[in-house]
């Protein structure tokens, strides 16, 4: 079969789009979708989202990681669905859209797409960093000196932690800068590191707050792909009112042959 798919970019953060409102793909098929996010024998992503109709929403977005299984939700891919949805007439500039973690809002201006994100109605500390799911489980490390790191040796260790048993974690090495945070995350599912993670940026942001490094609602975040903002609200232990705002970026179409 003849697939059709678009290529986007999120900050760095590299998806394949489908809109497979006609089940052209099985989402069952982890095999394929492995092959077509293969960077040597296939399209090549950090990961792969379909399309689909949702009776309650414009459309949903089902995230499947590199390594063909479905994953959890995805800020900076939800952020190009948003882009692409409107790029193909699914929706308007404003848009709801149905996740693995329930709908979520977004608008598009140009090529800024702004996302909310869900509400963290809980978090912990876990050896004195904070552990956050906003939408994926992302475990925190604050660091003096990100870019010394090794991020993949550090982040394998720490996402097969038994601490995180049985699923693990993304694992989020954040640096404190005078104007806000530079993040570099280790991704499960990728299983490296990637170039930005939008629901890792988001808890990087959260738990900055928490931890007192900034006392306000709005956090910028640098990763190696590129700049996102953060805005959110601490009502008590709950963490409301999350927006991820940042570039999406439509790279290219084609069809591949499966």
């Amino acid at each position: 079969m003849i697939i059709s798919f678009n290529k986007y970019q999120g900050a760095g953060n590299d998806f394949i789009i489908i809109d497979n409102r006609s089940g052209i793909i099985n989402p069952s098929d982890s095999k394929l979708i492995n092959k077509l996010c293969d960077r040597r024998f296939g399209i090549g992503a950090d990961g792969l989202i379909l399309i689909s109709d949702h009776k309650q929403a414009d459309f949903e977005m089902k995230y499947f990681n590199s390594d063909g299984k479905s994953g959890t939700m995805c800020g900076n891919g939800g952020r190009c669905t948003a882009h692409f949805a409107l790029k193909w007439n699914i929706a308007g500039k404003s848009l709801k859209f149905m996740a693995s973690d329930g709908i979520h809002e977004a608008s598009v201006e140009n090529n800024i797409v702004r996302l909310q994100m869900g509400n963290v109605n809980k978090y912990s500390l876990i050896e004195n960093n904070y552990f956050i799911n906003t939408g994926s489980p992302h475990y925190i490390v604050f660091t003096d000196n990100a870019d010394k790191l090794n991020v993949f040796e550090e982040g394998k260790k720490l996402r097969w932690s038994s601490l995180f048993a049985p699923d693990g974690t993304n694992v989020d090495f954040v640096q404190v800068l005078d104007n806000g945070l530079y993040v570099r995350t280790f991704e499960r599912g990728v299983e490296d590191e990637t170039l930005a993670c939008g629901t890792g940026i988001t808890a990087a942001a959260i738990a900055s707050v928490l931890a007192g490094h900034f006392d306000t609602n709005s956090v910028n975040v640098r990763a190696r792909g590129g700049n996102l903002k953060v805005e959110l609200k601490i009502r008590g232990k709950k963490v409301t009112d999350i927006w991820l705002t940042g570039p999406a970026t439509f790279v290219f179409e084609g069809e591949i042959m499966a």
